[in-house]
């Protein structure tokens, strides 16, 4: 009896298994078809299958759907994800720790606040108990709060009826009502413009030189003079031979010349000032291609294959350090470049850094020795993605975290992997910086600190400025997510502006996009060198998605905190801690003279060290941080940048060693890539500030960039335990062409003054 019962247990239990399978096969059919890319009776041999067969967590937050045909699609709700994975586990038997979240750490603000994936077995009371925090000026907080800086995006599933009718309802809506609003932005920017374009008129009718007053008027005169000698010069030469004999002992001879085109490509200024470029395409973990632009000497290096410059797999760091790629192997140990990785701004793409001629950032990195690439964000001017198409909404669900998670990963690793380095040089400029130090917190991604040697920050946007109160801002602030949705679609965001981009000259263009950003933005071109100003907005805007423009001007998040990893809550209590801290210095200055001054001393060095281990608890980043170096501008009324400073020198960020800051009095938020003298004040600063902290393995491998050859071993940066702040540093001479701006202004890449009147004279004799 004993044995026939045990049978029967045992054919119980395998059927009661075979059952839980069976349901678990038709729910995950079920889930698999609702992650999809296509719905079943939607596929055929051509696309073979699209269903959802696992997702793939590349972040404790960003589970992204792996189809059966090895495609993926963009993150899905946390749920979804697991409940996709719980089901495969049961089919296959599979060991559930095998398609579990990859660990990640939650990080809790001193108002309570949670930011990242509170762990599975965590309750809302783990996370504060029972709404207590240890912040030193509250002894009460409100419940804790999940991610309201990045509350969840919405989830479209595959292609039916009910969602085409949908998708085209918002897109016929945001047709009408983004172009009116557009319009409205248009009329008010010419509008405002009215009276300088009349005054500089009537300055002309009575024989003054309207631009007599701007900061670099002699500088913009010859510059502009050479300028046109030059492209006369160009036009007269006949054919290359004639043109290489011209300029065969420079080092960097133009490939292009004569008039400027202005059109929108990178490798034509490129190759005007004797450099060139070339595209890789990189696909990020959610399946997205961006553009990679390599920017190189024509004269050292060859161009790779187009077949070597195809997006690899999607995976990041894989072999970034084992293998020297296609770029570094074309250099000798002790003669290879420095790698550094140059990010763009918000409705911008790399093209930003390479408008100026030998002034551009990008340009006169490379000149000087580095091996410079230039990332894009996802969409840019080619939306592309390895399975979704533009009108699928999918593409369009993302906002500034996945351009910190995914694509700045992506672009990393593609560039490790092709010099072959363990680690490069980022440089950001406005919202790249955002995406970096995002992706950097502890609650986000940062393990890729592990690839980042320093991070150069050019007007770091981490804090809103006071242009967000602006009356157009506060109307997109006060409408609801609905609405916005309504008005601004579930697509690209008004994607009129890149049609008028394909179709308007491109001068008209560029006048036009500078009066229009300018009437935003409150920005001036006093310090830019006018002549190029046309250029400079031909790379702007480009396609972003609607959810990330809500993100940076809905009601919701950045709008509304004034802060991209911190609530308003947190930051009124940090107010308060410094109001604190500085009455208690105060105090603590009166009284020094006292008798009790060394037990007085004593008191406040435990009150510093228990200050201390409270803020590294509600610090953003962690012990994988690199080096920071911060370039503010003084007169940015876009972002804050003195707060994120303050926020260092205040020590709330103990595991972040700040080796360089400098405001720069004077500066709106483009001068620090685009004025005459950026070169002088930013990046000169920014070229040493790579070599001082590139590991010193790397730099024996590599030649000393231009301009550094002086650096010591001494000099260098050295990781230690203690944080490191170096001293604010300020400059007021901005808008000021100085004996020392003349003296260290880029002339073709080389070191020294820049004899415009002598390039005149040589290029009269040309002509």
């Amino acid at each position: 009896m004993a044995t026939a019962t045990k049978v029967r247990d045992h054919v119980d239990h395998a059927q009661d298994k075979t059952k839980s399978k069976t349901r678990a096969a038709i729910d995950f059919a079920h889930q698999a078809e609702r992650l999809a890319y296509l719905a079943p009776a939607q596929e055929d041999d051509a696309t073979g299958s699209t269903q959802a067969v696992e997702a793939k967590f590349i972040t404790a937050q960003d589970p992204v759907i792996v189809t059966a045909d090895g495609g993926r699609l963009p993150a899905v709700p946390i749920d979804e994800a697991k409940k996709l994975n719980r089901l495969r586990d049961l089919i296959d038997d599979r060991d559930p720790s095998e398609s579990a979240p990859v660990a990640g750490e939650a990080r809790e603000a001193k108002d309570g606040t949670i930011h990242g994936a509170r762990p599975a077995d965590a309750s809302p009371s783990q996370a504060g108990d029972e709404g207590q925090t240890d912040a030193p000026l509250q002894s009460q907080t409100p419940p804790s709060r999940t991610n309201p800086l990045f509350p969840p995006l919405p989830m479209y599933g595959p292609p039916s009826v009910l969602r085409k009718l949908q998708v085209w309802c918002f897109r016929g809506t945001s047709a009408v009502l983004s172009f009116c609003f557009l319009l409205v932005i248009i009329l008010g920017a010419l509008f405002t413009s009215m009276p300088d374009v009349a005054k500089r008129q009537w300055m002309r009718l009575t024989f003054q030189d309207p631009n007599k007053n701007r900061p670099f008027y002699h500088e913009e005169y010859k510059r502009k003079r050479a300028r046109r000698v030059a492209e006369k010069a160009w036009e007269k030469e006949s054919h290359s031979q004639t043109k290489a004999n011209a300029h065969g002992a420079d080092e960097f001879t133009p490939l292009e010349g004569g008039p400027d085109k202005i059109p929108c490509d990178v490798r034509y200024y490129a190759r005007r000032v004797g450099l060139d470029c070339e595209i890789f395409e990189v696909q990020t973990e959610d399946g997205f291609i961006i553009e990679l632009w390599h920017i190189y000497n024509p004269r050292e290096y060859k161009r790779s294959d187009p077949l070597q410059r195809t997006p690899n797999s999607p995976d990041v760091f894989n072999n970034a350090t084992s293998t020297d790629g296609v770029s570094g192997s074309q250099y000798e140990p002790g003669d290879k470049k420095y790698p550094v990785l140059l990010i763009h701004g918000l409705l911008q793409s790399a093209g930003a850094y390479c408008t100026n001629d030998d002034d551009s950032l990008a340009f006169f990195l490379a000149k000087s020795g580095y091996d410079v690439w230039l990332g894009n964000n996802r969409c840019g001017f080619k939306p592309r993605h390895n399975m979704l198409s533009y009108s699928d909404p999918r593409m369009w669900a993302w906002n500034i975290r996945q351009m910190g998670v995914m694509d700045l990963p992506a672009l990393i690793s593609r560039v490790l992997a092709e010099t072959g380095f363990s680690k490069l040089g980022l440089i950001a400029h406005s919202q790249g910086t955002t995406q970096t130090l995002v992706a950097l917190a502890k609650e986000q991604r940062p393990e890729i600190g592990d690839k980042i040697s320093v991070f150069c920050a050019l007007a770091p946007a981490a804090y809103a400025g006071p242009l967000i109160g602006k009356m157009y801002f506060k109307f997109m602030r006060v409408i609801s997510p609905g609405m916005f949705r309504a008005i601004f679609g579930i697509h690209a965001f008004i994607p009129f502006m890149m049609t008028m981009h394909s179709l308007l000259p491109p001068r008209f263009y560029g006048a036009m996009g500078y009066r229009v950003f300018s009437f935003l933005f409150n920005w001036t071109d006093d310090r830019w060198e006018r002549d190029l100003r046309d250029r400079m907005f031909q790379f702007a805007p480009v396609y972003v998605s609607a959810e990330s423009m809500r993100w940076w001007l809905g009601r919701e998040c950045f709008a509304k905190q004034k802060c991209i990893l911190a609530t308003r809550e947190e930051k009124i209590i940090e107010d308060r801690e410094d109001a604190q801290e500085d009455e208690q210095r105060e105090r603590s200055d009166e009284s020094s003279d006292d008798e009790d001054d060394e037990l007085g001393a004593g008191a406040d060095a435990i009150d510093v060290h228990n200050h201390d281990s409270n803020r590294a608890k509600y610090a953003w980043y962690g012990p994988r941080t690199p080096p920071f170096a911060f370039w503010v501008c003084g007169n940015d009324a876009l972002v804050d940048g003195r707060r994120l400073l303050r926020r260092f020198e205040r020590g709330r960020e103990p595991y972040v060693n700040l080796v360089h800051s400098k405001v720069i009095e004077g500066y709106e938020h483009l001068d620090v890539i685009w004025a005459m003298d950026a070169i002088e004040k930013v990046g000169k600063e920014v070229r040493e500030v790579i070599w001082k902290t590139a590991d010193e393995e790397a730099r024996k491998m590599c030649r000393t960039p231009r301009g550094c050859a002086g650096i010591k071993q001494d000099d260098c940066y050295a990781r230690v335990g203690d944080q490191e702040t170096e001293s604010r540093r300020m400059d007021s001479t901005a808008g000021e062409w100085s004996a020392k701006g003349r003296e260290q202004v880029s002339g073709g890449g080389g070191e020294g003054d820049r004899n415009l009147e002598e390039e005149i004279r040589e290029g009269d004799e040309r002509v």
